[in-house]
């Protein structure tokens, strides 16, 4: 094997290597549903806390995504990586060993965590390794693209599996082998990268963390408390005044965590709405479609794992195949104003859902509609996001769309929550209520697509004018 070969092979190692970190991270998020009545029964969670072992992971998550990408521009991508590793390992075990609530909710936090130094630190990686080719980029950010649904889907079916056949707690163990070989890995797989002088704005970071964990609690525990609750008002205005407080925190700060000016880049702001909202819509709709299929169709963990894969190839195949060929031809915007009426028309059809209803009529033709508007969508967002910044500031650019993607999953998810319980989700045992609610909620995912795709319509550029800024560095202006 010559010289050019053998680079050739490692490049496309590494893209396995970093699509296993998206899959992974992503896969985290969803693996634990399955689990939580055994993990609820175990160790004591109340019915409300309960939703912290999913909002405790991804509110770290989001929360920390900045510092990661920060911390990738600062110290180097590979670097970061391999320690998001051991922090996600760390984080894993405490969960698997946990035997009280606290700690469990402790090791979730810290695997958001390790996620958070991850996937932006696995997207400057990506951008470094395949920047250079944009033929090869696209097929790299298609794979990458693919992992993050196969990533979801396959939590749910492994949780449903585990946690049937083995225990709860090997939910979080899986992660422990797949870390040390990625740890072993990325030295030989990654490029070294360059670190740049700067310090770390870790106030900020504590401060953007603080004030979404506060709006997604806010949010979820409305519906018990009440909208106009004390407890409600006072939650939501502190994470307001929270993240305004990190606005103004970037803006007087010489090295901010965030450079503020980076969204002065029109592409890069309107693909990061694009993605928040794209997110919005996309994790209520796997979130409750899994719970229609085993609550009111009264499939088993392992059936309706396994009633989500077509949704899952039908992406694969569109982020791989279709999609990098229609963008080529048609532009990003397109896709990506068209991805997301197509998702809001899965979803609207989705919202006929009937309480005696069965897969095959409810739920796999509308789930296959929804699939292919995210296929379309989601690459062509993503690489507009990330392509639109300054090279040294691709941590940063990776860190800003994750971060996207992962508040609209948070937000989303707790707003729709509250309302599908508000229209009788949770009243357990009466399908006809159960299904009203989640009707309602895939009602309200998809009016977030739909407002997803018309700002994106007016708000991002077309090839043409992408053509024309192209002609300029990015962020010159900022």
């Amino acid at each position: 094997m010559n010289d050019l070969t053998r680079s050739a092979s490692r490049r496309w190692w590494a893209l396995a290597l970093i699509a296993t970190a998206q899959f992974v991270v992503i896969m985290d998020t969803s693996i634990i549903g399955v689990a939580l009545p055994q993990i609820q029964n175990d160790l004591g969670f109340s019915p409300e806390g309960l939703s912290w072992v999913f909002n405790a992971y991804v509110v770290a998550f989001g929360g920390l995504l900045l510092l990661g990408g920060r911390l990738s521009d600062l110290l180097g991508a590979r670097r970061v990586f391999t320690a998001g590793w051991l922090v996600l390992l760390a984080g894993s075990a405490i969960a698997g060993a946990a035997g009280t609530v606290w700690m469990e909710l402790t090791g979730r936090a810290v695997q958001g965590a390790g996620s958070a130094l991850i996937a932006p630190s696995a997207l400057t990686l990506l951008m470094t390794i395949f920047g250079g080719e944009p033929r090869e980029l696209t097929k790299a950010l298609a794979l990458y693209g693919a992992a993050a649904p196969a990533g979801g889907t396959a939590g749910v079916f492994l949780g449903g599996v585990i946690t049937e056949y083995v225990s709860w707690p090997w939910v979080f163990y899986l992660n422990i082998p797949i870390a040390v070989v990625a740890m072993l890995a990325a030295p030989a797989l990654m490029p070294t990268g360059s670190a740049q002088r700067g310090s770390i704005d870790v106030f900020g970071a504590v401060t953007v963390t603080a004030g979404l964990a506060l709006a997604v609690y806010g949010i979820v525990r409305a519906p018990d408390a009440g909208w106009g609750s004390v407890e409600t008002l006072v939650a939501l205005g502190a994470a307001v005044a929270l993240l305004a407080g990190f606005v103004v925190i970037q803006s007087k700060r010489r090295t901010p965590l965030v450079r503020l000016g980076i969204f002065r880049t029109p592409q890069l702001g309107a693909a990061n709405v694009a993605q928040l909202l794209l997110a919005g819509a996309w994790i209520p709709m796997w979130f409750f479609l899994n719970l229609y299929l085993q609550q009111v169709l009264g499939l088993g963990a392992f059936a309706s794992g396994s009633a989500l894969l077509p949704m899952t190839t039908v992406i694969m195949i569109g982020m791989i195949a279709v999609g990098p060929r229609l963008t080529a031809r048609f532009g990003a915007k397109p896709m990506i104003v068209t991805g997301l009426f197509v998702l809001a028309a899965g979803l609207g059809w989705l919202s006929l859902v009937r309480p005696d209803g069965n897969f095959w009529v409810d739920v796999l033709p509308a789930s296959l509609v929804a699939a292919a508007g995210m296929a379309l969508a989601f690459v062509p967002s993503l690489g507009t996001a990330i392509s639109s910044a300054r090279p040294e500031e691709g941590g940063l650019a990776s860190g800003i769309v994750n971060t996207s993607y992962q508040v609209g999953s948070a937000l989303g998810l707790a707003a729709m929550t509250a309302l599908a319980m508000s229209m009788g989700a949770g009243q357990a045992g009466d399908t006809q209520a159960v299904t009203d609610g989640l009707s309602a909620a895939f009602v309200g995912a998809g009016g977030i697509a739909v407002a997803g795709g018309l700002i994106a319509a007016a708000i991002l550029r077309g090839r043409r004018a992408q053509r024309e800024q192209n002609t300029t560095p990015a962020g010159t202006n900022a």
